[in-house]
């Protein structure tokens, strides 16, 4: 089928581009030009430093002028009500960013103390045969891969320094676990001196309490079950008395609140629909 920007604008609404890393700086172009609703499910328009673009996927960026008219859409803390280019989050920087914001953006840990432990179904690396996910390799088997080279790295800490601009850098680990959907990242972070249980309780209450899709519970930690096959985002959260440190995880189905599901939700704000409209999903158990 010939791909035909004019055609697509002329009967459709809007339109999702579901591709590889590099496809939509150039394929984007057209769209943006006449300021056509898109949501990009794909990292190019993500990270607003070319170089930084081009560091972690190792292809050019796009250009600063498109870059800059693209809205980077986490739906629980920018709304995209006004955009017409929408960079859907990654989601891995889902999982971690909700973890971590509460604290961040509340000053309440040590930036540079941040360490993050994320581990995910095999559906995150694609639809391509690899060794990695070959299933003799894959089953009954944990696997790390891109330690501290995630490309979803410099997009949790462009987002972290939006809130605290001295975030440094992160430790970030990445696990493949022996199943199909799902994250789990267990985040950890120095509390700064005389921050207590209840500053940490406020904080994720205050952050998190109207969220259509975030629940944050207090020493409850979750487990995967409880999210696949839903948007949510499910969050325990723990301050050790001992070492005075911080401990969250966090738990999301990678292909919904980590890519379609987060999707859907912009088109919603993009279009003033209710935040849950075509997301009522049940989560898939046992």
């Amino acid at each position: 089928m010939p791909y035909d920007p004019a055609d697509i604008m002329k009967n459709n609404q809007m339109v999702f581009f579901a591709t590889s890393a590099g496809v939509t700086t150039e394929l984007a172009k057209p769209f943006i030009d006449a300021n056509f609703p898109v949501i990009d499910l794909a990292g190019d328009y993500r990270l607003k430093n070319r170089d930084v673009y081009h560091k972690w996927y190792k292809k050019d960026a796009p250009t600063q002028e498109y870059l800059n008219q693209s809205h980077y859409g986490l739906t629980d803390f920018t709304s995209s009500k006004g955009s017409t280019y929408v960079a859907n989050p990654g989601c891995y920087a889902t999982t971690t960013i909700l973890a971590l914001a509460p604290l961040v953006q509340n000053h309440l840990i040590d930036p540079s103390s941040i360490i993050v432990d994320a581990k995910s179904g095999t559906s995150g690396a694609g639809k391509k045969l690899t060794e990695l996910t070959h299933f003799s390799q894959t089953n009954e088997n944990l696997q790390l891969y891109k330690v501290n080279q995630h490309q979803h790295i410099p997009e949790i800490v462009q987002q972290l320094k939006e809130w605290d601009e001295d975030v440094p850098y992160i430790q970030f680990t990445t696990t493949l676990l022996p199943l199909t959907r799902g994250i789990m990242a267990s985040c950890y972070a120095k509390a700064k001196p005389g921050i207590t249980e209840e500053d940490v309780r406020k904080a994720f209450v205050r952050t998190y309490s109207d969220d259509t899709f975030v629940n944050a519970t207090e020493g409850v930690f979750p487990t995967l079950k409880q999210v696949v096959g839903t948007n949510f985002c499910d969050i325990g959260y723990q301050l050790n008395p001992v070492t005075h440190q911080i401990f969250i995880v966090s738990v999301i189905d990678n292909l919904l609140k980590g890519a379609a599901g987060q999707a859907i939700q912009n088109l919603n704000q993009m279009f003033d629909l209710k935040a849950d409209a075509g997301l009522d999903l049940s989560p898939v158990l046992p």
